[in-house]
């Protein structure tokens, strides 16, 4: 179905505001008492922390403070009349921070939870958030499918939620034993119980050493083939043992932390759908729209970096060459060469944000 983009994109921030302040809601949504005040200037960018002003009501259960919002809002400058497509709306942290800015967000995701739980956080922005369930790789149906053709910034979180880590029962984490599942779409794939009780010895070492780094992929890889010839995995924790039973560690971090990184990267093909968003970003951003990426490990880091720096050069040159020639795939330019990395302060309010990189290209 296409849903008419032009009646949403003039709603009126302004009257809807100001119908909340006449039911006394506004204050405690919008953080009058710190200072934000979203009627004064709509059409401005955001500047400043809005940290403070993120005060909707979140359930603890689904709690995710999100990451490096100061640096994603300056790179965005979310204002009224923009559109953003964020790719991995999670908990909606982001999002109500571009809302609040004025902008107009499409909220992608492939987990059913975390659509109904931001649907609900962000109900209070009517047709300013439009919810979207599907994967951020295939962003180009997701805008054809709304009757978009560009945004004017994509936002990709990559990696798991602090809800997903947290709940036992979606089998992310060896912290606490659930079935092992590891999905982000819970209705369709194969789990990693299903990978690691199907695939063969050499298929899973190969998964442990290219998503994990795990220098012992094969003797843990072994193991599970033994193991499951006795009885077949069906928790995080038969899994986390196992491991455990075949690697020491001595740096304090849990045997299984590699292993499970790999299996989550394998059922969810979180390398590869990377790979097809960052592909696709180049025809549905704007010119002048910005790319924002945040990663939190080195593969995925690693293809993010190649891609915007091949895609940032005007000019290829090789020393065979004559002279230089045009780059026909000179799409972006970076605002910053490095990765934008969180400041101490973040990382001690949360220590998730602790390995996060932010890397951004501005369509050009």
């Amino acid at each position: 179905m296409i849903i008419p983009i032009e009646p949403w994109l003039e709603t009126s921030d302004q009257h809807r505001l100001l119908a909340l302040r006449e039911r006394g809601e506004w204050p405690q949504l919008y953080g009058e008492a710190a200072g934000w005040h979203p009627l004064a200037a709509p059409s401005q960018p955001v500047t400043g922390s809005l940290r403070q002003n993120l005060h909707h009501p979140i359930p603890m259960d689904f709690y995710h403070e999100p990451i490096m919002v100061d640096e994603i809002l300056k790179a965005m400058a979310p204002v009224s009349g923009k559109q953003i497509f964020d790719g991995t709306l999670g908990g909606g942290g982001h999002t109500e921070a571009f809302l609040q800015g004025g902008a107009h967000v499409i909220g992608c995701d492939q987990d059913q939870e975390a659509l109904d739980h931001a649907s609900r956080r962000l109900d209070v922005f009517d047709d300013q958030f439009l919810p979207v369930k599907g994967n951020f790789a295939q962003i180009t149906e997701h805008l054809s499918g709304l009757g978009v053709e560009k945004v004017d910034g994509i936002l990709l979180d990559i990696g798991v939620s602090s809800h997903q880590l947290d709940d036992a029962e979606r089998g992310f984490s060896f912290r606490a034993n659930g079935p092992l599942d590891m999905r982000m779409n819970q209705e369709d794939g194969e789990t990693a119980a299903d990978v690691v009780n199907m695939r063969s010895a050499e298929d899973l070492a190969d998964i442990f050493f290219h998503y994990g780094e795990e220098r012992k992929s094969r003797a843990v890889a072994a193991a599970i083939v033994r193991r499951r010839q006795e009885k077949p995995f069906e928790t995080t924790e038969e899994l986390s043992s196992l491991v455990g039973s075949v690697i020491r560690r001595k740096d304090g971090k849990n045997p299984a932390t590699r292993v499970f990184q790999a299996l989550r990267i394998e059922v969810n093909q979180e390398l590869k759908v990377l790979e097809a968003a960052l592909a696709a970003s180049v025809d549905a951003l704007e010119k002048g729209g910005v790319l924002a990426v945040i990663t939190f490990h080195s593969l995925e880091d690693r293809i993010v970096k190649r891609f915007l720096h091949e895609r940032s050069r005007a000019f290829l040159d090789r020393p065979e060459w004559p002279e230089p020639k045009e780059n026909p795939d000179y799409h972006f330019s970076l605002p910053h060469r490095k990765a934008i990395q969180p400041t101490a302060e973040e990382v001690a309010r949360n220590p998730r944000a602790r390995s996060a990189k932010l890397r951004v290209g501005v369509r050009v």
